[in-house]
């Protein structure tokens, strides 16, 4: 049993579909089990759909929809030239699902609820067009919708799943469909008690496929990129940036938590739990050998770097002068906790608590407001996060940031993380 996921890059266009095809049709004896994201920049347009609704913004709405289904049509034509085909048939009931969504009155539900019923409609579209694509050319393949296996709570954006459910759904459902074809399914959508669609965080496909893995008791996982592996560092930053052939699983949730983004951070637990191999191949270059991440692999010798852009600097300080103890660190993880806002680095000193995290406006700002009821925030925007994994003790700063003076630095353990702001 082999678990393959596919992200969006793998599926931007009908070229890219047609090479997915030619890797399917290679592992065709295989019992198989295929995840794939949404095409390209497909998640974005949902999003800008997402606000027009939220906003009642119908020009936004009607851009937005007839953005997507222009991409997706022109694809599927791209892949099937007969106009008759039923691929057309089922882009179009999604669409008609999709429009009668949106055309509905804002009800009066959460954002990140509406958020999730709407961003789902990424990854069915490429199943399907991924789906009928395949029967065309004669690969028997049987199209299912993750939500009714992935069950979750209802913190919808960031579900939680519920592993007895969704392991027993698997098995008894899924499992007898893989032993007859391939199957094809989405990556990043569950649902919950109340089959409403939920999510599982943003690039959570990675997760998705672990989680079938781990239910299937599959014999190993292998996310396609357009890279040849898991490198120490984003090439594109970094040109010598090198390839790691292994990496044991404890490294790969510590490179994966600290931000690497060829792998999602929840993707390793569920495989190392019964111990099932993960490979990060190339799906530009099939025949090289990528990475293996399992529990054999000695522990890492080279640095690795990781940067996270789009950073903010939360600087918060007791209005009192009161020291930063227990009770105020309580207080101050509440508030970060009931907005929703992860902190991707912490230091405190007696009379001050700063937290590096993810830029995102009305997070931000909504919870700046919060914390300003008892504590004094200063924020400083348009900050990158520097991590140095495994650094040596002669390793300096990439001198692409070693003009910059950090804002703030720790280090703990194999980690060194420094707070940059961009000029």
């Amino acid at each position: 049993m082999k678990v393959f996921k596919f992200g969006g890059a793998s599926v931007k266009d009908a070229a890219a579909v047609k090479n997915v095809g030619h890797i399917i049709a290679d592992y065709a004896t295989d019992k198989l089990l295929v995840v794939i994201s949404a095409m390209g920049k497909t998640t974005n347009a949902l999003e800008q759909l997402v606000a027009g609704f939220w906003n009642n913004d119908q020009s936004t709405k009607q851009i937005s929809l007839e953005t997507l289904k222009t991409f997706h049509f022109n694809i599927a034509k791209d892949l099937i030239s007969d106009p008759k085909h039923y691929i057309f048939s089922d882009l179009e009931d999604l669409f008609m699902e999709l429009e009668c969504l949106v055309e509905k009155p804002v009800p009066q539900i959460s954002y990140d609820e509406v958020y999730d019923s709407i961003i789902c409609y990424g990854e069915l579209l490429s199943t399907k067009i991924v789906s009928d694509y395949l029967q065309s050319i004669d690969i028997r393949n049987k199209w299912v919708d993750a939500r009714n296996f992935i069950q979750t709570d209802s913190n919808f954006r960031e579900g939680r799943v519920n592993w007895q459910i969704t392991e027993d759904t698997v098995q008894s459902i899924l499992l007898p469909y893989i032993e007859r074809n391939t199957v094809i399914t989405q990556g990043f959508i569950g649902k919950d008690t109340h089959n409403r669609s939920t999510t599982l965080g943003r690039e959570g496909s990675d997760y998705s496929a672990a989680i079938f893995a781990y239910c299937l008791n599959a014999k190993d996982v292998t996310i396609w990129k357009d890279v040849a592996g898991v490198m120490n560092a984003d090439p594109k930053r970094f040109p010598g940036a090198i390839k790691l052939d292994a990496i044991n699983y404890n490294q790969a949730i510590e490179l994966a938590y600290y931000g690497a983004s060829v792998i999602h951070p929840k993707t390793i637990q569920p495989l190392k739990s019964k111990n099932i191999q993960l490979y990060v191949n190339s799906f530009i270059d099939t025949k090289a050998i990528g990475t293996v991440v399992n529990n054999d692999a000695a522990n890492l010798k080279a640095e690795c770097y990781i940067v996270k852009t789009e950073q903010t600097l939360l600087n918060i300080s007791t209005k009192n002068y009161s020291f930063i103890a227990e009770d105020n660190l309580s207080k101050i993880f509440d508030f970060f906790a009931q907005h929703k806002v992860r902190i991707n680095v912490m230091q405190n000193s007696a009379i001050s608590f700063s937290a590096c995290c993810d830029t995102k406006e009305d997070k931000i700002e909504q919870l700046c407001q919060a914390l300003s009821s008892e504590y004094q925030v200063d924020t400083i925007k348009d900050c990158q996060l520097l991590t140095i994994y495994n650094p040596s003790t002669e390793t300096a700063i990439p001198s692409a940031f070693s003009e910059t003076t950090p804002l703030l630095k720790q280090v703990l353990g194999p980690a060194m993380q420094l707070v940059l702001r961009i000029d």
